[in-house]
């Protein structure tokens, strides 16, 4: 039987037709799916983590676009939800560090014409630049006039009241990766209250400059606090943006509530990639090298070492005046972000480690704490705030085992089954290699 040619060709139209279709069917589908959910964890937990399926042409946000080996931060590809924003009442949660580009966060928020209400600071102030542990209060940026509300001292987690007025809460604050630094609390604290007052958290991410490894004693229940409020080492080696979806996932909020948690990742970034902060994340650690040391010397915080606060280089050395008399010595002095350093005005001999600054550790450095246990022999004269060391530590073990005059070896060893726990933990979350 012979098909007439316009039969052939209606066959041929009604094909390319259906190809047409499905084609457009498929186009929609890849559009809608701007939120793509990474994890099969993540999606039981309310988080969840926006990153773009299509490459999306936007005048504002030219980085996006570029083919550039560089980590992108969250706070970079802004495209990929800023639509939400629209007619939402916004709170920040930011310090000196909130910027892309030169630009605050918060400049580039309202330029964008959307509504700003508050910015939350953590410990250090919104402009960064408030001693540690110094009181930081309510005030009005200058700059924007928009209210400024401290989230340090007594008011650490917000009230029902300073959230009435807000929709959505973006966080965007640069982390070291170290469970005594004080900003992952108050993620836990936002978290906890927008999830209580049904309030959506945006977790801008940003790369770890100490994401590269895991170390340290596990946190004790009895010694939580706001300098350690979870079950996880002192290094735990993750982005704030893969803490933030732990704290969720593990249910560490109060009463295991769940926060309504979107994270917008990092671009190009791996954790073991080397990443020097554009910005100091407060006003002690101010290098590459001060940031390396800092899981290492900090714990001296709760002794009579002095680690180079009221110097030019703090936390890149440390010394004290009753240690022998060496080639190098330091004397601490009122600077601005430590106006009363420890010893200050004494001569203090010690270490410089800045000239290995540009080596990147790989485990917290026990030695100095050791080194400064055999010099100063006394108990009493080296650790003068027990109660606070072991919340530094997560632990009174360390002391008592610092005491003993045990060995780095012998303490690591004690770590190793607690690491390991905490290992498994962490690969649920992770969103980079």
């Amino acid at each position: 039987m012979k098909i007439s040619k316009d039969k052939v060709l209606l066959f041929k139209i009604q094909k390319y037709t259906k190809l047409l279709c499905l084609k457009t069917i498929f186009v929609f589908l890849l559009f809608s799916c701007v939120q793509n959910v990474k994890g099969e964890h993540a999606a039981t937990v309310g988080t969840v983590v926006i990153d773009d399926t299509v490459k999306v042409a936007r005048t504002l946000f030219p980085m996006e676009r570029q083919e550039v080996k560089k980590p992108l931060l969250g706070i970079d590809r802004l495209h990929l939800f800023v639509d939400s924003l629209a007619g939402k009442r916004i709170a920040v949660v930011g310090n000196q560090t909130s910027v892309v580009q030169g630009v605050h966060l918060v400049d580039t928020l309202l330029s964008l014409k959307l509504n700003v209400v508050k910015v939350f600071s953590p410990e250090h102030g919104f402009r960064g630049d408030v001693d540690a542990g110094e009181k930081v209060h309510h005030s009005i940026d200058e700059k924007t006039g928009i209210p400024l509300v401290s989230l340090y001292g007594n008011n650490k987690k917000p009230s029902p009241q300073q959230l009435v007025d807000v929709d959505i809460v973006i966080y965007d604050i640069q982390d070291v990766g170290v469970r005594f630094y004080t900003f992952i609390s108050t993620l836990h604290y936002v978290m906890e209250a927008c999830a209580e007052n049904n309030k959506q958290v945006v977790v801008l991410d940003r790369p770890n400059p100490n994401g590269h490894y895991v170390d340290g004693p596990i946190l004790e229940k009895e010694f939580k606090s706001f300098v350690g409020m979870h079950p996880v080492p002192i290094v735990y080696g993750m982005t704030i943006g893969e803490y933030a979806t732990m704290i969720n996932g593990e249910g560490w909020l109060n009463n295991g509530i769940r926060c309504n948690l979107w994270v917008i990742p990092c671009k190009n970034y791996k954790h073991k990639l080397k990443y020097t902060l554009p910005v100091a994340p407060s006003p002690n650690l101010r290098t590459d090298g001060a940031i390396a040391l800092y899981p290492s010397l900090c714990l001296f915080e709760a002794t009579t070492v002095s680690i180079g606060r009221g110097t030019d280089k703090p936390f890149e050395y440390y010394g004290h005046p009753r240690f022998p008399k060496m080639d190098f010595s330091f004397t601490p002095v009122p600077t601005p972000g430590a106006k009363t350093p420890p010893q200050m005005n004494k001569l203090c001999y010690g270490y410089d480690l800045s000239n290995g600054s540009s080596k990147r550790s790989y485990e917290i450095n026990l030695n100095y704490l050791i080194q400064a246990r055999d010099l100063l022999g006394d108990s009493a004269v080296f650790i003068d705030q027990n109660g606070f060391f072991n919340r530094l530590a997560g632990t009174a073990t360390l002391k008592e085992q610092l005491y003993k005059g045990w060995s780095s070896k012998e303490i690591r060893e004690t770590w190793k089954p607690g690491l390991d726990a905490f290992m498994i933990i962490r690969k649920k979350y992770l969103l980079y290699e």
